[in-house]
C-alpha cells in the first residue's frame, strides 16, 4: 500500500523556473538550439582564485565544520560587508547552504505555522515554496509592470497587515523585476516595519549589480531597526558560483541568531571544500565586481532595446540584478513558452523564458508576464529576443 502524500508536499508549488525543462529537453532531442533565458545561471567563468583556495586548503580529511561556518570565512564576509558600509561581526554572520537556506532559516525563526509574511509581488519564486514548506502564508502587495514594478504605495501594505503578520520579505535589487529601490522607498519599508513591529528579511544577493550609476541601499544602512533585521545573501551570482551553495544569514539580533543556529546544527554544516573556495572569492575587490556589473549592463541594454522593438510589449529598463520582467501581448505566457519549445523555431533556434505567474501569490496574476534572465552574451540575447518577437507574431496569428 502506498502511503498518503502529505498536504505540505502536495501544496508546495513546483518551480516556474525549472518545471518547463522537460519541454526544453524534448526540443533538444529534436535538434533545436535553445537560448536558455529562464534561469539565473551566469555564463561568466568562476574566478580562478576559487580553485586556487580549494587547492591551497585541501585537507587530508574532508570534515565537518562549525555549524556557523568556518570562522575564517565569516571573518572574510565581515570584511567584505565593511566595504559596503555594512558593519557586522563574524559572530553575526552564519554561513548557509546558499541564500535559499538562509531564507528558510529566517522564516523558521520568525514564524510559527499559520503566521503571515508580507511580500512584494512579483517576488523570487522560491519564496512561495519555502513558505509553503514551513506552513507560512505569503501575503502579497502587488507591483505593476506599467510603472516599472516600483514599490507599491504604503496604503497597499496597510491593507494586508493582520495580527498574524510577523515579517516583510523582499529582494533589492529585485529578482525577478530588476527594480532597485531608492533610499526613500527603503525608508518607507523601514517605517512600516517599525510601526507594526515586523521583522525585515532583506534579500541582498544582487547588491553589486546596479546600473546607470545607481547605488544599492542595504537594510543595514538604517539606524534604529537593527534588532528587527535579517539580511540574506549569497555568492552565487556575484562570483558566478551558483553550484558552490554558499550564502549567509546575517543579523544583530542575538535571539534570532541563537535560534537559527539550532536549524544549522540540525543540518550539520555547509560543505567544507566550498567554504575554502569562498574565502578566495572574497579576496576579490571592486575591480572584479565592477567589470562583471558593466558586462551585465551591456546585456541589459541589448535585451531591453530588442524587447522595445516588439509591438505590444510593456517593459521598463531594469535598474539592477540581471533580470527583466515584461508584459507580453499574449493571454497566457506559460502556454506561449511551451508552444515556443514544442512548435516554433527560427533556423533551428528557439527561446526559453520563465512565466511570471509563478512569481506571484495572487491567483491569476501575471498571466501575460515573463521573466528574462540576461545571462548570455549581448549578441545572443539580441537574437533570442528577436526569435521571441517572431514567435509572438506567429502565436497570435493562429486560428
Amino acid at each position: 500500500m502506498v502511503s498518503k502524500i502529505s498536504k505540505r508536499a502536495l501544496e508546495t508549488p513546483a518551480s516556474p523556473i525549472r518545471r518547463l525543462v522537460p519541454y526544453a529537453d524534448e526540443a533538444k532531442k529534436r535538434g533545436i538550439q535553445i537560448y536558455y533565458l529562464n534561469i539565473g545561471q551566469p555564463d561568466i567563468k568562476t574566478p580562478k582564485v576559487w580553485y586556487e583556495y580549494i587547492e591551497k586548503y585541501k585537507p587530508e580529511v574532508v570534515a565537518y565544520t562549525h555549524s556557523q561556518g568556518l570562522l575564517e570565512l565569516r571573518e572574510a564576509f565581515s570584511k567584505y560587508y565593511e566595504r559596503h558600509n555594512i558593519h557586522v561581526t563574524a559572530d553575526e554572520i552564519m554561513v548557509t547552504n546558499g541564500g535559499s537556506e538562509a531564507i528558510m532559516f529566517a522564516l523558521g525563526v520568525v514564524c510559527d505555522p499559520g503566521d503571515e509574511v508580507v511580500t512584494i509581488e512579483p517576488f523570487y519564486a522560491n519564496y512561495l515554496g519555502f513558505a509553503s514548506y514551513l506552513n507560512v502564508k505569503l501575503v502579497p502587495v502587488t507591483a505593476h509592470p506599467e510603472d516599472g514594478y516600483r514599490l507599491p504605495p504604503m496604503s497597499e501594505f496597510e491593507k494586508v497587515v493582520s495580527p498574524k503578520t510577523k515579517a516583510i520579505l523582499f529582494s533589492n535589487p529585485s529578482n525577478p523585476t530588476g527594480t532597485v529601490y531608492t533610499y526613500e522607498e527603503m525608508k518607507t519599508i523601514v517605517e512600516f516595519a517599525k510601526k507594526h513591529d515586523l521583522v525585515i528579511i532583506s534579500d541582498e544577493v544582487y547588491r553589486e549589480f546596479t546600473f546607470d550609476g545607481r547605488k544599492h541601499i542595504s537594510i543595514f544602512h538604517f539606524e534604529g531597526i537593527e534588532q528587527q533585521v535579517i539580511m540574506v545573501d549569497s555568492i552565487s551570482k556575484r562570483y558566478s558560483a551558483c553550484g558552490a551553495r554558499i550564502g549567509t544569514f546575517v543579523t544583530k539580533n542575538k535571539e534570532f541568531y541563537k535560534n537559527a543556529l539550532k536549524f544549522a546544527q540540525a543540518r550539520l554544516c555547509p560543505a567544507e571544500t566550498t567554504q575554502f573556495g569562498a574565502i578566495g572569492l572574497l579576496t576579490l575587490g571592486e575591480d572584479y565586481t565592477n567589470s562583471v556589473r558593466d558586462e551585465y549592463q551591456k546585456r541589459r541594454d541589448a535585451t531591453y532595446e530588442s524587447l522595445k522593438e516588439i509591438p505590444g510589449v510593456v517593459v521598463h529598463k531594469p535598474e539592477g540584478a540581471f533580470y527583466l520582467s515584461a508584459k507580453l501581448p499574449v493571454e497566457n505566457a506559460e502556454d506561449f513558452i511551451i508552444w515556443m519549445l514544442k512548435e516554433f523555431n527560427v533556423d533551428g533556434k528557439t527561446t526559453m523564458v520563465s512565466p511570471l505567474s509563478g512569481f506571484y501569490a495572487t491567483p491569476g496574476a501575471g498571466m501575460s508576464e515573463i521573466r528574462i534572465a540576461y545571462v548570455l552574451e549581448a549578441d545572443k540575447l539580441a537574437d533570442a529576443v528577436k526569435i521571441l518577437g517572431e514567435g509572438i507574431k506567429v502565436y497570435n496569428s493562429r486560428k
